[in-house]
């Protein structure tokens, strides 16, 4: 059982890692390709944009635990606690907020 715990822990350790090489090349030829010609700005290193990659994630959020499925999962509860009248309040809300199909989408 500890070795295969080991072996998950060792693939997404992996994962992580070639994840943070792959997405600061990404970041690294977006900047060098677009900030240059648009604002002209210097052309970055692999490190820079790793940096700027990880900056943008702490200022501007990442990953959160539950993530969307979290949000979902926790609209369905709600949902399954309303009384019948409190859904169609819900919905009536919904439809006068975004538009009657969106009102629709919720049943």
């Amino acid at each position: 059982m500890k070795k295969h715990r080991l072996q998950k822990v060792l693939k997404i350790v992996l994962i992580v890692i070639a994840a943070c090489v792959v997405l600061g090349f990404v970041v690294e030829g977006l900047w060098n390709s677009l900030m240059p010609h648009i604002f002209g700005w210097h052309a970055i290193t692999y490190w820079q944009a790793l940096g700027i990659f990880l900056l943008s994630k702490i200022l501007f959020g990442g990953p959160r635990p539950g993530g969307r499925m979290g949000w979902r999962r926790g609209m369905r509860e709600r949902w399954a606690a309303m009384t019948p009248e409190q859904r169609e309040a819900f919905k009536q809300a919904i439809g006068q907020r975004c538009g009657p199909a969106h009102a629709e989408a919720e049943s």
